[in-house]
């Protein structure tokens, strides 16, 4: 017990007893070296702050960062159009499942509302367009807003449902407002007594407009609708983060080094040439004219006394290895492979490509499965189900299937065959595996019947399967054969 500890125990045995508890702890918590405070920990940073409160106040600039890399840096450019081509790619389709061929002809009609830029509040983008920007913004903004706007029949009658959607950046959150009642209000976003999201609180204008049509002011919009899409990283978190967020630094200091590398290639391309003169030499008033000049092939006279140097430029070693390790770095950080970010195929076969995939497409599945199916795309059914009610088409009885993008196939001679092995044991069923291609089973089946109708109308033999064998002849056939 040190001198200030008996101290404390003489004139308060209680605080002293506190004390020596609080000691006893942080002897424990020093069992795990990443735990201590020292030389080795020095510029750790450890705030045990809450899940939306690690970027309280900062997300607008992390938003900014990131666009700027997005607009200059190549690589975040790269990174962001490979997280939406394999999470989105050409679309995430909706099938139709319904019980009779009436209902789903009046669902499938009334779904060309999502299909068409009738769904976009500004009549340029349809569903799948719609899909690559909010996808791209939440890469981007680490959150994006889709925003229900009800319209009117009589005054829009083209219209097959009676609603559009608007995209829109989390600028339009106005920060400005504290509370709403008794409701909590943080960052735009109103929160319920159960801190669940109950609100938005929406500028009519995005407030870094070149120039407002009208004041800026706020409105508040249920949350009924509005979709807010961003990515889960920890319980209780509510709002996104830009996905450039952990790799801006390496990011910022390969297109600084990248940028060095590129002005010593350029000196290293000059030839500098130093004019070197005797001490007794008298110097003419144009001395060394036409150095400046210097061509393949030219002839320069010197005067006398005068004798050239030419300089030693500096030469770039060692770049190819470290922009490799760094941009692995940013790879491994935004969760994609290191060939698909830099475009860099030295080295790489069919089995490295397939391992390299591995585990990027396993992130994808799980981006398609929690962004944009169940946030963006489940969202989306949910108004366009209330949106039959409204048009008056209430009791059909349907299942929406939304089928994200064929996987690209790295060796299909021998992927598809290990599905169809799959598929014949019993470990996977033939319309799974279509999903998995990104293909829709109704569409496939209703497709192949519609040809096999064609094929026997035009009098062609049926087509058969690979590897399949020819029906066996009949005695009767092989009678009339002999």
């Amino acid at each position: 017990m040190n001198p200030i500890d008996r101290v404390v125990t003489f004139f308060s045995p209680e605080a002293g007893l506190k004390r020596m508890r609080a000691r006893a702890g942080a002897a424990q918590l020093m069992n795990y070296d990443a735990a201590s405070r020292g030389r080795r920990t020095y510029g750790w940073k450890a705030p045990g702050a809450a899940a939306d409160a690690a970027a309280f106040g900062h997300r607008a600039r992390l938003r900014n960062l990131s666009r700027d890399m997005i607009r200059n840096r190549p690589y975040a450019a790269r990174g962001r159009d490979v997280v939406v081509a394999n999470v989105v790619g050409e679309g995430i389709t909706p099938s139709i499942r319904a019980q009779s061929d009436r209902e789903r002809g009046l669902v499938a009609e009334a779904l060309q509302h999502l299909l068409t830029p009738d769904i976009d509040s500004l009549g340029e983008y349809d569903l799948y367009e719609m899909q690559g920007i909010v996808m791209g913004t939440v890469f981007g903004d680490g959150e994006v807003l889709v925003r229900r706007r009800m319209r009117n029949p009589r005054h829009d009658p083209h219209l097959r449902l009676p609603y559009q959607v608007e995209l829109i950046e989390a600028d339009y959150l106005d920060q400005t407002v504290q509370s709403h009642g008794q409701n909590l209000v943080v960052e735009g976003i109103e929160y319920g007594p159960t801190g669940a999201i109950e609100a938005y609180h929406l500028y009519n204008e995005h407030p870094g407009a070149v120039q407002n049509r009208k004041a800026l002011s706020s409105t508040r919009v249920h949350w009924s609708d509005v979709l807010h899409i961003r990515r889960f990283d920890r319980a209780g978190q509510l709002r996104g983060v830009p996905w450039l967020a952990p790799v801006m630094m390496t990011l910022g200091e390969l297109g600084d080094y990248q940028e060095a590398q590129i002005l010593k290639q350029r000196m290293a391309a000059l030839m500098a040439v130093v004019i070197e003169w005797e001490d007794a030499a008298t110097r003419p008033a144009n001395a060394g004219a036409g150095l400046e000049e210097l061509a393949p092939g030219a002839v320069v006279n010197l005067p006398a006394g005068a004798k050239p140097n030419f300089t030693d430029p500096p030469k770039v070693d060692g770049y190819d290895e470290f922009m490799r390790r760094g941009l692995g770095m940013v790879a491994m950080g935004l969760g994609i492979s290191y060939e698909s970010l830099a475009g860099d195929l030295k080295g790489v076969n069919s089995s490295s490509g397939r391992m390299g995939r591995m585990e990027m497409d396993r992130l994808v599945r799980m981006w398609q499965r929690n962004l944009m199916i169940g946030q963006f795309c489940r969202g989306m059914e949910r108004w366009f189900r209330e949106g039959l009610a409204m048009a008056g088409q209430t009791g059909l009885a349907f299942t929406l299937d939304w089928t994200p993008p064929r996987r690209i196939l790295v060796d299909p001679t021998k992927e598809i065959p290990a599905m169809i092995d799959e598929v014949e044991a019993g470990l996977n069923s033939r319309q799974r595996t279509q999903r998995e291609l990104g293909r829709d089973p109704d569409t496939i089946r209703a497709e192949r019947a519609q040809d096999q109708a064609e094929d026997r109308a035009a009098g062609l033999a049926p087509v058969q399967p690979k590897g399949a064998e020819p029906p066996a002849k009949t005695e009767e056939s092989d009678d009339e054969g002999d």
